[in-house]
């Protein structure tokens, strides 16, 4: 039962990083209970204190993501279209572009989404677009960060008490 868990917190440590870029799944949170599923095996003692602390991480990052894109539209004079269309901009940039549309996808999605806003102003819908732009860089950096900390993390622990596991 105990390879059982480490496998599917791997897994979900795995699938934290994978959400660090996409904004349906709560990249962080997700490696945390992959931390957390690694503490109910029988070998691996709980450890509610280190538990109690990366959980506030990852809430504190997720909380963040929030606060990090909208502080930067609104440094640079953006809307709420602009981050609703950074959002889809990378999902849409995801799915046909790849890798390169975690870069493009967010920035063009701004930029419409400002010109939705106001058609006649592009040069305030390309600053808006910038802005929305490196605030989601910046959120999603740091939830990939604390994503592959995370994951850094459960590997010392697995490694640790490998004999025992297998």
């Amino acid at each position: 039962m105990d390879i059982v868990l480490v496998i599917i917190g791997f897994i979900l440590c795995l699938v934290g990083i994978i959400g660090s870029f996409l904004p349906i799944l709560p990249g962080p949170l997700t490696s945390w209970i992959g931390l957390l599923i690694l503490h109910f095996t029988d070998v691996i003692p709980q450890n509610w204190a280190f538990l109690g602390i990366t959980l506030g991480i990852a809430v504190l990052v997720w909380i963040l993501d929030y606060i990090v894109p909208a502080w930067g539209t609104k440094r640079f004079g953006g809307t709420k279209y602009g981050m609703v269309g950074s959002s889809i901009g990378l999902i849409i940039g995801l799915l046909f572009l790849g890798p390169f549309g975690i870069v493009i996808g967010p920035f063009a999605g701004a930029f419409v989404g400002e010109l939705i806003k106001d058609s006649n102003n592009s040069s305030k819908a390309l600053k808006a677009a910038f802005g929305s732009f490196l605030g989601f860089l910046a959120g999603t950096f740091v939830k990939f960060i604390t994503s592959i900390a995370f994951v850094i993390l459960y590997v010392n622990k697995v490694w640790e008490y490998w004999r025992e596991l297998f």
